[in-house]
């Protein structure tokens, strides 16, 4: 007999129709995101992502090259005034420069005079070469301390994003940024401080290798951010500009307060040959800028020496610890990878065609998609684009091949549906006439050699097998159940139904202990087993199946048998009861038999238990409603 099998005819049905209902589609999507990514429309998408996987990389060693002191709202109170005075802060820089630092960086605006104390403060900045003072060269300009020289200064200007965060940042400025003095050229107060480490070091400036107007530092050259650098669409590319890579941890820096330097508080070794910014750390004073990328006690909000102090860090990191630096592909290449994953998806659902297998195949690829991109950033600081890639993945390898799993299903349960009725008639026919022929035949047995008895008895078996065998070839695997009479039972039917069929079949099987039963009393009702699985379907069955062996295998003389499938309260319950002697004591949690009754239990939240007495033996199951 040819056993039919619906799969592979609705497979070659798909595959005729592939061009159109996966190829043409697939890559109509993968042109319209490589266009939507082109014009701008996932920047924000791409940009929160870089933000949130260099916000969870685990956490770096504190740099113990920097210090902050940071003048927080205890110390403005206790000096009683804001702006910090003159003579404060010439007062905090020369406690600092007793302990030798490499560099000072005062992050506070002091082109104008706070008295008292100009001509200190004035003083300790002319007779102080590692001091680098501020100036804003963007907007409304602020000129940079009167008594600093020119390369004592940085500027201290951000690139925003159209979403108002700060994720670029500034190294130096060309003629055609700055302001005043257009013809000077000015590099950023992080960018001076790590200069004046390095150059304690014997590591110099120089002009790029693979482009002049790069700045480079020994064998470490810092590219420039171009308008269309990772995702990127026609952003600034006034002055030198990279992109910022904070140190990651709750506690990348020492950090002080002005009352502690004052006071003698720390030790000399936080002080010596490190950088030391001087800056606000006080929010009534609002020196912030919005950064999602550095975990801070504010979300979203760092205050503006903290992220000096991150680029400077990040300058150090990179030239002398070869901390890799944040990197973007070519256009070619990222294109090319957005290309590829939607492609991924298209081959993906041309080569697993059943829906629950491909659904979690496609969700681990698109976890390890993400896992991949978050891996290249943090351990080689290469940024690629994720978000159009995923999208591309997503809508070819999940929202496409919806209508076909629906198409698929349909067909399928149609087909199955065909030839479930298919047999139903055809056994009818033979049932309603080669059978009734035969059974009339064996009814004049009396007329036939016993040899002829025989053949035709085996003829009428073997005509009834052909129903068994045909129901069992057309159900899916995962809805059959085949008992001992091999008869095989649909678990998609009622549960009672199923259940009595079980308890039917299994009665008519070859136990002694069936012989002697006189009364049977049989309670089968709905159950609520809402949302049970196949499986559980299945081991309910067994189960039922196995308590029923039992009694014809073990009691001993039973005259009446008891079986329950009923609702009892909020709970589901299957119970058998005989009135037979068993051979031996019952062990409820010996056998195998036993020990998957247990095990289904276990799985459905409930409780399973057999015991016996002079009068009875009872093997139960319940379980709360679902």
């Amino acid at each position: 007999m040819t056993r039919f099998n619906a799969l592979p005819c609705i497979r070659q049905r798909l595959r005729q129709a592939s061009w159109m209902t996966r190829i043409l589609p697939g890559f109509t999507v993968i042109g319209l995101v490589a266009l939507a990514r082109a014009l701008g429309l996932f920047q924000t998408a791409e940009l929160r992502t870089l933000d949130t996987f260099l916000r969870r990389r685990p956490a770096e060693p504190k740099d113990e090259r920097i210090l902050i002191v940071g003048i927080d709202e205890a110390d403005i109170q206790r000096l009683g005034t804001y702006p910090i005075p003159d003579q404060a802060l010439a007062d905090l820089l020369q406690a600092l420069t007793e302990d030798s630092p490499r560099a000072i960086g005062i992050d506070i605006y002091r082109d104008l005079a706070i008295e008292p104390g100009q001509q200190a403060l004035a003083e300790v900045l002319s007779t102080n070469s590692d001091i680098v003072g501020i100036e804003q060269i963007v907007g409304e300009p602020v000129n940079p301390p009167p008594s600093l020289p020119p390369e004592q200064v940085g500027f201290i200007d951000f690139p925003l994003d159209p979403d108002g965060f700060v994720r670029r940042t500034y190294l130096g400025t060309l003629p055609s940024l700055s302001a005043p003095e257009p013809d000077r050229f000015r590099f950023s107060f992080a960018f001076k401080l790590a200069k004046l480490y390095l150059d304690k070091e014997g590591v110099t400036i120089e002009n790029g290798l693979h482009n002049p107007n790069n700045l480079r530092f020994g064998d470490t050259e810092f590219f420039q951010l171009q308008p269309r650098s990772g995702s990127y669409i026609n952003a600034s590319s006034a002055g030198l500009q990279s992109l910022i890579d904070p140190r990651s941890g709750e506690t990348p820096f020492d950090i002080v307060s002005m009352r502690e330097v004052m006071g003698g508080a720390i030790d000399e070794s936080l002080v010596r040959d490190r950088v030391v910014l001087i800056g606000i750390t006080s929010l009534t004073v609002k020196d912030l800028v919005n950064s999602a990328a550095v975990n801070s006690s504010n979300p979203g909000l760092v205050y503006g020496v903290e992220m000096h102090a991150h680029i400077t860090s990040q300058i150090l990191s990179t030239v002398l610890d070869n901390r890799p630096m944040l990197q973007v592909w070519s256009d070619v290449l990222e294109y090319l990878w957005i290309i590829v994953w939607g492609g991924i998806g298209i081959v993906l659902w041309s080569t697993i065609r059943r829906p629950a297998p491909y659904i979690v195949l496609a969700g681990f690829v698109a976890v390890g998609l993400v896992g991949f991109c978050f891996a290249l950033l943090w351990l080689w600081g290469w940024w690629i684009p994720l978000v159009p890639a995923l999208t591309a993945f997503a809508i070819n390898g999940l929202v496409l091949v919806l209508p076909g799993f629906y198409v698929y299903d349909k067909t399928l349960r149609s087909r199955i549906d065909e030839r479930q009725q298919v047999i139903e008639r055809t056994y009818d026919a033979i049932h309603n006439g080669p059978l009734q022929t035969l059974a009339t035949l064996r009814q004049q047995e009396d007329d036939f050699t016993p040899w002829a008895s025989r053949k035709l008895e085996k003829l009428d078996q073997e005509i009834r097998t052909i129903y068994v065998r045909l129901l069992q070839e057309s159900l899916p695997e995962e809805y059959q159940l085949q008992l001992g009479s091999q008869r095989v039972i649909d678990l998609r039917n009622p549960i009672k139904e199923v259940l009595y069929e079980v308890y039917t079949e299994t009665l008519e099987r070859d136990f002694p202990g069936f012989d002697t039963i006189r009364v049977c009393i049989p309670k089968f009702e709905p159950l609520r087993v809402a949302g049970i699985s196949t499986d559980n379907r299945r081991a309910l069955c067994r189960f039922l199946e196995e308590a029923l062996c039992n009694v014809g295998k073990h009691a001993v003389h039973p005259k009446r048998l008891t079986v329950l499938c009923v609702l009892e309260g909020n709970e589901n319950v299957i119970r058998v009861e005989d009135n037979g002697q068993p051979k031996a004591m019952v062990d409820s949690s010996g056998g195998r038999g036993s020990q998957q009754a247990h095990a289904l239990a276990k799985r459905l939240r409930g409780e399973f238990r057999r015991w016996s007495d002079q009068s009875k033996t009872v093997c139960e199951l319940r379980w709360p409603l679902s």
